[in-house]
């Protein structure tokens, strides 16, 4: 069909740690998921898997199927390059440079466009480089030119700059947490774009920075102390020429200086409706700024709670998260204090624990089944923050994970310690069952995991604890960072709005 309007799409997305010192490199996006072209187009038409292993459909199988059902024929989705990594340190220059190059490569094969869409995190970090995405974005804008209609959507945990928003016509933002709506996620933004270029609606942005982090209670969608935030978001959406509204609570291992978060909503042509819109959905995020988040028990705390909860082991396991070396936010996943302390403390216990070592790994790749050996695990790293660990045990399984690399399961009395190449993403169970692991059997699991655990272990789960040793992802390790003027609880403040108009109004 002649005429249709093109509409590109593509993916640089990794959430970065600041304070890991094991740097992010092309080779992480390639061992994860590195697609462009055709292949994209197909991988996230219906029927396809966008990211192999992890999510069948994310954002941007969302936006085609956006494409398909609001343009009806008379939009055309054109694939660049989708670069996905898991959660690690910093990115170098080159690898920042390579997949920029990389995304204007597919752009300029792509020719001529009447709108693009990029799926970023929020949270990319770059060694030298205060703000990458922004530098991404810019690439971007300088290929297609100012007037090109340029939606982008984020991670709620993204960091927004003035940057960020002024590269852009429209910013969206996931809207819930543990985060399940990837697809749909996608679909707003692609709406937008599709009946921008259709010229059926005319996006006009504001948003607010908070000076504030680490606050909000548990931050979960569902919970009572966000709960009423994410619902008028979803509310003012129903309003007479409301768009779209998003929340960004930031990434708290992010070394920025301008760290807090962030508003945005979206109208159809009326800029003083989506600043009063704005400002609402500012002041009600600003009410939960004094919510602290949950205290986390000592590991000797939750492994007496383990064993005093019988029944709930008899009907499922619990899920420990290893809250100081969370790979989900960006960890190394070689921590063993916690381990350590499970091997200690708690040997009456069946306990699954993944930790990375690479070089205990190949050590042992080609050991003989069930005869027992000394490692050293951990402390190769980041031997600040992983200290060595002695054990004995032995090999049981073997197993080569697309992205994960080569896995062993090493058994030390009851425990099951999972060792992998490279970091231990443990969200999903399939983690420990693709092991032969079953998880019936395990009184604990242990998961490098934040929030996404809660969703995909519901069937096993019947206790989770959020254990505090001393890491890299404690939720006070962002505070060591210095910031652009006072955020709050670490400096109270009574407004939002004297700091914002002072951010928002820095270049950055």
């Amino acid at each position: 069909m002649t005429g249709r309007k093109r509409v590109a799409f593509g993916r640089i997305n990794q959430e970065s740690n600041s304070f890991s010192p094991v740097r992010s490199t092309v080779d992480d996006f390639r061992k994860t998921h590195l697609i462009q072209g055709p292949e994209l187009l197909a991988r996230c038409s219906r029927g396809g898997t966008e990211v192999e292993k992890w999510l069948d459909d994310a954002e941007l199988s969302g936006f085609v199927r956006a494409v398909e059902e609001v343009g009806r024929g008379r939009v055309e989705a054109v694939p660049l390059l989708s670069a996905w990594a898991i959660p690690g340190g910093p990115l170098t220059v080159d690898a920042l440079h390579e997949l920029i190059d990389r995304m204007l490569a597919s752009l300029a094969a792509a020719g001529p466009v009447d709108g693009v869409y990029l799926a970023l995190h929020g949270a990319l970090g770059c060694d030298g480089v205060p703000d990458p995405e922004a530098t991404v974005l810019a690439a971007i804008r300088d290929r297609i030119g100012p007037h090109v209609p340029f939606v982008v959507s984020y991670d709620l945990h993204g960091q927004m700059t003035p940057a960020k928003m002024a590269l852009v016509d429209a910013a969206v933002a996931y809207r819930t947490n543990p985060h399940r709506d990837h697809l749909t996620t996608g679909s707003r933004a692609g709406r937008l774009l599709v009946r921008t270029v259709l010229g059926e609606i005319r996006p006009k942005m504001a948003w607010r920075t908070l000076p504030m982090a680490g606050m909000g209670g548990t931050t979960i969608d569902l919970f009572p102390t966000m709960r009423p935030v994410f619902r008028w978001m979803n509310r003012v959406e129903r309003e007479p020429g409301v768009l779209d509204a998003s929340l960004f609570m930031c990434h708290l291992w992010n070394d920025t200086q301008h760290m807090g978060w962030a508003t945005v909503v979206i109208t159809d042509g009326d800029q003083p409706l989506a600043e009063r819109k704005v400002d609402e959905l500012s002041d009600l995020a600003w009410t939960v700024r004094d919510v602290p988040p949950p205290a986390f028990p000592s590991p000797a705390e939750a492994i007496a709670k383990v064993r005093g909860s019988r029944l709930r082991r008899r009907l499922g396991t619990a899920c420990m998260c290893d809250a100081s070396d969370i790979v989900g936010c960006g960890s190394t996943g070689e921590n063993t204090r916690l381990l350590g302390i499970l091997l200690r403390d708690a040997p009456d216990l069946v306990v699954y624990c993944p930790l990375r070592d690479g070089a205990v790994v190949d050590q042992l790749w080609d050991h003989p089944y069930d005869q027992e050996v000394d490692v050293v695990l951990g402390g190769k790293l980041d031997p600040e923050n992983c200290p060595a660990l002695p054990v004995r045990g032995k090999v049981t399984r073997r197993h080569r994970h697309t992205a994960l690399g080569r896995m062993i399961v090493f058994e030390v009395g009851n425990a099951s310690i999972v060792l992998t190449e490279e970091p231990p993403l443990t969200h999903k169970p399939d983690f420990f069952t693709d092991l032969g692991l079953d998880l019936w059997k395990a009184d604990i699991v242990v998961v490098k995991s934040l929030f996404p655990f809660r969703l995909y272990y519901l069937r096993w789960n019947r206790m989770s604890l959020y254990v505090r040793t001393q890491g890299i992802t404690d939720l006070d390790y962002f505070l060591r960072q210095t910031f652009d003027g006072p955020i709050h609880p670490q400096q109270p403040l009574l407004d939002w709005r004297p700091r914002d108009a002072e951010r928002r109004a820095a270049r950055i």
